[in-house]
């Protein structure tokens, strides 16, 4: 991912104040010898802590064909993107050239999280960390504790295994124009603001955002 220096997150807390809200995203494997990469979405729990960079949990089905691929190369890659929206070029034309010269462009946030992947099988812990999982997605509770030979879950453990992702390094990406001149920033924002489709208004958040605080 290229990342450009008005690109680039501010700060760690950057980055970290959007993963905390973003817990979907596509884990990436190394697929064995001849074969392409494995690329698995779904959703996960962020951790600031352990560790400089913290860690990221999910859990996925025992049947599922990459644990092969990720037992013989535990580096893996947590890709997050979202808050994006395609911008058209007439939007973003210099104030001195016609609005057919403008380029179309796309704004997003990306979080990409270089990882050393941990699978746990072991039903005490898987449990702890399933629960710690599911206590972020459901912070106001509503579905039982998990807890090995209990019912209603103890019995679905076996089905599942615990990913315990390490992160290791971190590339962050804010996209959102920060290199054009302000009066083109400003015409961006305010076509933002009236189409106000899906991402429109994160976008334009973001984007402000990054003005004031850059």
């Amino acid at each position: 991912m290229l990342i450009h220096p008005w690109d680039a997150a501010h700060d760690e807390g950057e980055w970290r104040d959007w993963l905390a809200r973003h817990d979907f995203g596509q884990l990436a494997v190394n697929g064995l010898p001849g074969e392409p990469p494995w690329v698995q979405p779904m959703h996960f729990r962020y951790d600031s802590e352990p560790g400089p960079y913290g860690r990221a949990l999910a859990h996925l089905a025992r049947p599922n064909p990459l644990w092969r691929a990720l037992e013989a190369n535990p580096t893996v890659l947590l890709s997050v993107v979202d808050d994006y929206v395609y911008v058209p070029g007439h939007w973003t034309a210099p104030e001195d050239a016609p609005s057919e010269h403008g380029t179309p462009t796309s704004y997003y946030a990306a979080v990409q999280l270089r990882c050393t992947a941990r699978v746990v099988d072991d039903p005490q812990e898987k449990a702890a960390l399933l629960n710690h999982q599911v206590a972020h997605f459901q912070p106001e509770g509503g579905t039982a504790t998990v807890a090995p030979g209990e019912a209603p879950f103890g019995r679905l453990l076996s089905g599942i295994r615990l990913l315990s992702l390490e992160v290791t390094d971190v590339r962050a990406k804010f996209k959102y124009a920060g290199n054009k001149p302000q009066e083109v920033q400003d015409r961006v924002s305010e076509r933002l603001a009236e189409r106000a489709g899906p991402g429109d208004l994160n976008a334009r958040a973001h984007q402000q955002r990054r003005r004031t605080n850059g």
